[in-house]
C-alpha cells in the first residue's frame, strides 16, 4: 500500500488536538440557560401557533363555501369571506412581536408571561369569532385580548432593564 499505516499514538495525538481545539470554540459560547416554568412559556408559544392554523382551516373552508380560488386574498362578492380572511391576517401581522415579547417576558416572569399569552390568544380567538360573522364592529369584543400583550410589553421591559449593566 502507498499509504503508510498511522501509528495509534499520532491517532490519540490528533484526537487530543481536535478535542482541545472543539473546548476551545465551546469556551467562547455563551450559555442560555433558562428559567424554572420556562416550559408554560413553550405551551403558550405552540398553543398560538394551533390558535393560527385554526384561523387558516377557517379560510380555507370559507374558500371552498364563497368560492374565492387562489391565488385571490379576497373576494369581490363576500363581505363574510373577506372578515374571515382579514382575522386571519391580521392575525399573522400581529404574530412576530407577540412571539418576541413572550420569548422575553418569559425570561424574568414565566408564569405571568405564559398567562397574558393566554389571554392574548383568547382574545384573538374571540376577535375571530365575532369577525368571522361578517360583521366587521363584531371584532371589537375580542380587544380585551390587548391586556395581555401589553402584559407582555411590561415583563419584556423588566427583562431588558435587568440585563443593562450600569
Amino acid at each position: 500500500s502507498l499509504i503508510s499505516p498511522v501509528s495509534k499514538t499520532t491517532k490519540l495525538i490528533l484526537l487530543d488536538s481536535l478535542l482541545q481545539e472543539i473546548f476551545r470554540i465551546l469556551e467562547k459560547m455563551a450559555v442560555l440557560s433558562l428559567p424554572a416554568d420556562y416550559g408554560y412559556v413553550v405551551l403558550t408559544g405552540i398553543g398560538s401557533i394551533f390558535m393560527v392554523m385554526w384561523k387558516g382551516i377557517k379560510v380555507g373552508q370559507a374558500r371552498k363555501k364563497y368560492n374565492v380560488e387562489y391565488p385571490d386574498m379576497y373576494s369581490k362578492d363576500s363581505k363574510t369571506f373577506n372578515c374571515i380572511q382579514r382575522s386571519h391576517q391580521n392575525t399573522l401581522e400581529n404574530l412576530p412581536q407577540f412571539m418576541f415579547l413572550l420569548t422575553m417576558g418569559g425570561f424574568s416572569h414565566p408564569r405571568l408571561a405564559a398567562a397574558a399569552g393566554w389571554v392574548w390568544i383568547a382574545g384573538r380567538i374571540v376577535y375571530a369569532l365575532g369577525y368571522n360573522t361578517g360583521e366587521p364592529k363584531a371584532r371589537v369584543k375580542g380587544a380585551f385580548g390587548y391586556l395581555g400583550l401589553l402584559t407582555l410589553l411590561g415583563c419584556s421591559v423588566h427583562t431588558a432593564i435587568q440585563h443593562i449593566s450600569l
